[in-house]
């Protein structure tokens, strides 16, 4: 006779169960450790009794050999019991068969419902978490950021998914700040649900050949497309029309030079807007970027090849010069 562990995940509303699940807690008899679980009112609305006991795992090895008994995992994982129950029955003459079955399986993104409750036990009871502002984590959100473009720049994909997760927690991060400014009245506070309903409904609203039968010859359609769209969404905030709307000034002065440049020549702004700028040297830098776009090169990506190939010369002068 088997010992059943049934297990479910605290990322899935309870009452949510595999059909194996229900015929195996239904069976009975059914034990758990946990005496706050979420499952047991909705188990006991249909009419599956689960006594709550304290975990004896040598008892419950010896009494599984002659009969199913069905126990109700902690949500934690109750890592400690099932230990502890597997050293029970190894250490029986005749041990029983022990069977998991999950109750419940995490959909895609479901961790990051552990992101917001982690966040969230960090804002109340970490100092330093606590003190944060939005004004506060400007660096990090920056300094992270740039982390996540150096381990594309290297190739090094395995450290891609720290840096993104580094990346992820700034917006989780600001998302809890402006958390606590939703109260009545008040228009500047939303949570993470906001952010992620936000983008949700503007992909949506800006993939209509994917969510709503729209055609398109190819990628440079949904280009159009999306410009189109987003001026329709200007327009309808009562901005003023403009094709550098959106240019993030604050960026890097290489990568704002190139976007302003191709900005510009969406709508036929004629060159020699970009004579005679203030700062002899911001000139010549200017029309560098105007150079390097007009012979299809990135000049964002140019400089920053070039630096790493700096770099490495430094570094191997370093290692060679004379030691005083």
């Amino acid at each position: 006779m088997p010992l059943i562990v049934v297990t479910t995940s605290p990322r899935v509303a309870p009452g949510v169960l595999t059909r194996h699940a229900w015929a195996v807690l239904g069976a009975g008899p059914v034990l758990t450790g946990s005496t706050r679980h979420p499952y047991l009112p909705f188990l006991e609305e249909a009419g599956i009794r689960v006594d709550v006991v304290t975990p004896d795992p040598p008892a419950l090895a010896r009494e599984s050999r002659t009969g199913t008994v069905v126990w109700l995992a902690a949500q934690d994982g109750d890592e400690e019991f099932m230990r502890s129950i597997g050293l029970a029955a190894v250490a029986l003459e005749d041990p029983p068969v022990i069977e998991v079955i999950p109750g419940t399986y995490d959909l895609p993104g479901a961790k990051l419902l552990d992101l917001v409750q982690v966040m969230d036990r960090l804002r109340r009871e970490c100092p330093w978490d606590r003190k944060q502002t939005h004004e506060s984590l400007v660096p990090y959100l920056v300094e992270e950021a740039y982390e996540v473009l150096e381990t594309i720049d290297q190739g090094d994909y395995a450290a891609l998914q720290e840096e993104l997760g580094d990346l992820l927690l700034q917006v989780m991060f600001h998302s809890r700040v402006a958390q606590e400014r939703l109260a009545p009245g008040r228009e500047d506070g939303f949570d993470i649900d906001d952010v992620a309903s936000g983008i949700v409904d503007k992909l949506v609203r800006r993939h209509p050949h994917v969510f709503a039968g729209v055609t398109v010859s190819g990628a440079g359609e949904v280009s159009d497309n999306w410009e189109t769209i987003k001026a329709a969404e200007r327009a309808a905030k009562g901005q003023a029309e403009s094709v550098l709307n959106g240019v993030p000034m604050g960026q890097p002065a290489l990568s704002l030079a190139a976007q302003l440049l191709r900005r510009a020549g969406r709508v036929g702004a004629p060159g020699a807007l970009s004579d005679d700028l203030p700062s002899a040297l911001g000139a010549r830098l200017f029309d560098l970027v105007r150079q390097a776009q007009a012979d299809g090169l990135d000049p964002e990506a140019e400089l920053r090849a070039a630096a790493r190939a700096y770099r490495r010369r430094v570094e191997e002068w370093e290692s060679t010069r004379d030691t005083p």
